[in-house]
């Protein structure tokens, strides 16, 4: 059989361990603004997501922390969409055992991703920390944003650390112009399952009253483990008023999101038919069917030699 792969299911609850006991857990993302309109923060709850990707993936203890810290920067940038199929990719191309790392989000921060090398494991780093930055290492990070026009915004930026969280930060701050801070925690259970993952995002808005930005600071700074304030059962808001202590705020809405691929057989019938007669008159002269198989979820497509046919055009 032929093996071709394409980068391109549906949960909403997994199973979180903690202390050795199983709980059930939803992610969700929430979005809110100071009350004086100078910023706007989105937190997310990503553990059920960060498990699910465990599960699909096969994760080490490091790539647990690469993937789930990526997919809820991809998901907190990506609930920033306009519309319902709009759609946000955050790409990592550095040159450490990670290889490529891939997530993409829709409008409402559900989130899917894959690595090249899920089972990349390496030595804890100079803190003792999961070293997701060595795992990464140095290159570019990509922002990719399909907003139903022709042509897709992409966005390039240096990885700064290979922390993510920084990365991210520095992209809208050079890139975009929008002054930011993101801050992104998953810890990982001796088992390597994910115990916690989550993070938040915070942007000024345009003219944002001095006060309320020196406070911000103060409340970032303050900030040691960003995992330790998700590693509970505390609501999102409560979460949200922790890190922007002392500032009034608005919840805009709070909603569950999920790992969610969207490839189908369809999709990858249509993948097919892309690559053209002569490579699809290859493909049938070979004899043997065809297994697509998808990066983001492993779901597999098996395609006999008469149906590759009636791809041709």
């Amino acid at each position: 059989m032929l093996f071709l792969e394409f980068v391109e299911n549906s949960f909403l609850t997994s199973i979180v361990r903690k202390s050795g006991k199983s709980i059930m857990r939803t992610s969700s993302i929430l979005r809110a603004i100071t009350r004086d309109g100078s910023a706007l923060i989105v937190a997310a709850d990503t553990a059920a997501v960060t498990q699910r990707a465990c599960e699909l993936h096969g994760l080490s203890k490091t790539m647990t922390a690469v993937l789930g810290r990526c997919l809820t920067a991809a998901s907190l940038m990506g609930s920033g969409l306009k519309s319902e199929n709009d759609t946000l990719t955050l790409q990592f191309k550095g040159d450490g055992p990670a290889g490529t790392v891939c997530c993409v989000s829709d409008s409402a921060g559900n989130v899917r991703g894959y690595a090249d090398n899920p089972s990349a494991e390496l030595p804890p780093n100079q803190q003792g920390k999961l070293d997701v930055g060595g795992a990464i290492g140095q290159g570019m990070m990509y922002v990719l944003k399909d907003l139903g026009l022709s042509e897709p915004y992409c966005g390039v930026s240096e990885i700064v650390t290979g922390e993510i969280a920084e990365d991210v930060t520095a992209y809208f701050v050079k890139s975009e112009q929008t002054p930011s801070v993101c801050a992104l925690g998953v810890l990982v259970n001796r088992d390597l399952s994910c115990r916690a993952s989550g993070g938040f995002l915070i942007q000024l808005l345009p003219f944002p009253d001095e006060a309320t930005v020196t406070k911000i600071e103060e409340n970032v700074g303050r900030i040691e483990l960003v995992s330790a304030l998700f590693d509970g059962e505390a609501p999102l808001e409560e979460i949200a008023a922790r890190v922007l202590d002392g500032i009034p705020l608005d919840i805009l809405d709070e909603a569950p999101i999920e790992y969610r691929c969207n490839c189908s057989r369809e999709r990858y019938g249509q993948a097919l038919a892309s690559l053209g007669r002569e490579e699809l008159e290859r493909l049938i002269s070979g004899g043997e069917p065809v297994e697509t198989k998808c990066s983001f979820c492993n779901s597999a497509y098996v395609f006999e030699a008469a149906e590759i046919e009636g791809l041709i055009v």
